[in-house]
């Protein structure tokens, strides 16, 4: 029987509803992305959930419960990640979820989300050769980080660099355009906390780097559609020099003419330099000269979770 997983994110809420087939490979069955946006405030001191942005998550969980109902799932998980876990009134949340949908939420440690993600990645067939190679999913509110060796995961941090956080942080204005200025703050942020944290760059020379998370795959998508081609026919390689590129060109932009970029989600066109801005931070810290994009992620991670459990009951 399929599962449901529904991810509460900083940014957005996602739902994943899988099964195993005959062979035991996993596929999806349905998912699906709600924008909700209940991180703002996350960069605080003392970080608070807004009561708008917990009625806008409430009202994304309760529609993607709603969705999984129709699939007659095993079981439902809810999983909640940086904004949830930071925020003060994080239980808040909780409770009226769990008033709304009548199901509990699983707070996510980030050592526990590094691990769920780099699980999830393993589940992509297209990456089943890979044997040595690095991930970085960067959410809203927080940047997993993971090293495998062997396709076994060697490193595993959460670092508090996520997308809406450095912009509430180092960005003055996000209707305006991304000032030389605000990109270097963000990159001077990114570089010291990430070597602040001991991750180390220390695989064979030819291990890949692996992005997962709505940045690359927006910054795919937007490459795509300049090629003509959609995100599913589209190269899921990107270099270093295509995102400095798209980096310009979308850090030229104010929020209104960012907005009408083909493929850009309008509500991730604020956050959307600054996170271009991180990844490459990454990139420059650990010498990387490109990232293979993956929609391999959280979600899968806590789906091969549960599909294992089932199989052992």
């Amino acid at each position: 029987m399929p599962v449901a997983v529904i991810d509460i994110g900083s940014n957005s809420i996602k739902i994943l509803v899988a099964d195993r087939t005959g062979t035991g490979a996993f596929t999806a069955l349905k998912y699906k992305t709600l924008d909700a946006r209940i991180s703002a405030g996350i960069s605080r001191d003392n970080p608070e959930l807004s009561a708008e942005g917990m009625a806008r998550g409430v009202a994304a969980v309760a529609e993607l419960v709603a969705d999984a109902a129709a699939f007659e799932p095993a079981k439902i998980v809810l999983v909640a990640t940086s904004a949830v876990r930071d925020a003060r009134n994080g239980g808040d949340f909780v409770a009226a979820i769990r008033e709304a949908t009548g199901h509990d939420v699983r707070i996510l440690g980030g050592e526990e989300e590094a691990n769920l993600i780099g699980r999830g990645l393993t589940c992509d067939p297209a990456l089943a050769g890979a044997r040595n190679f690095y991930l970085f999913d960067l959410g809203g509110g927080s940047l997993e980080c993971l090293a495998f060796r062997e396709r076994k995961i060697t490193q595993a941090i959460s670092l508090p660099l996520g997308c809406v956080r450095l912009t509430e942080l180092c960005v003055n204005d996000p209707s305006r355009p991304f000032s030389e200025a605000e990109r270097l703050a963000v990159a001077d942020h990114v570089k010291l906390t990430l070597r602040q944290s001991g991750f180390r760059f220390d695989l064979p020379p030819d291990a890949a780097a692996i992005g997962t998370g709505g940045t690359l795959t927006t910054a795919r998508a937007i490459l795509a559609e300049r090629r003509g081609k959609t995100l599913a026919t589209s190269d899921t390689l990107l270099t270093v020099d295509e995102l400095r590129e798209l980096l310009n060109y979308v850090g030229r932009c104010d929020l209104t003419d960012r907005k009408r970029i083909p493929a850009m989600p309008a509500a991730r066109a604020d956050v959307f330099p600054t996170a271009i801005a991180t990844v490459l931070a990454v990139a420059d810290v650990g010498g990387l000269g490109a990232y293979w994009n993956s929609l391999y992620n959280l979600r899968w991670g806590v789906a091969a979770e549960l599909l294992e459990q089932s199989m052992h009951r």
